[in-house]
């Protein structure tokens, strides 16, 4: 087996899945420290992934599995998680009997908001090292290639 190519023998643009890692995995650490520095220190990133699939409307454990790329077991253990510490609730569903509707609870939407902010803080970060322009012309470059509201986490 052979090693791979140090970085600096890339060629421009090798390196780009790596760099797009690399700035996710830079945004939800920076996005999970300032939520957990405004209170709400028991989350996960995990769980603000899930918050973005109940937001606005609710959704099913289902969906929530989908959503995530995990088993409904284990999209249901984050929902009961989540219900214990406050952050959602089960509803009846108004379409399926059968189904529960989960939503969050105020302190749920208090804890997206931190996150909304925390959000824009760290863009604000880029845009004080890469100047407000480049942060909009990257921006608009990533939405013409990244399907908007696919946002998970990359690994349990």
């Amino acid at each position: 087996m052979t090693d791979p190519k140090p970085a600096s023998t890339l060629r421009p643009g090798q390196d780009l899945a790596l760099l797009l890692l690399a700035a996710g995995a830079a945004a939800t650490d920076a996005i999970h420290r300032d939520v957990q520095a405004a209170g709400f220190d028991d989350v996960r990133p995990a769980h603000g992934f899930a918050f973005v699939r109940m937001a606005p409307d609710g959704a099913t454990v289902g969906e929530i599995a989908e959503h995530l790329e995990v088993t409904k077991q284990a999209a249901s253990q984050l929902v009961d998680e989540l219900v214990r510490k406050g952050y959602a609730e089960r509803n009846a569903h108004p379409d399926d009997a059968r189904a529960r509707l989960i939503t969050l609870t105020e302190r749920g939407w208090a804890c997206t908001r931190a996150a909304d902010i925390a959000a824009a803080n760290f863009a604000a970060q880029w845009a004080a090292v890469l100047g407000d322009s480049t942060v909009a012309d990257l921006r608009n470059a990533l939405a013409r290639v990244v399907t908007p509201g696919r946002v998970r986490p990359a690994s349990w």
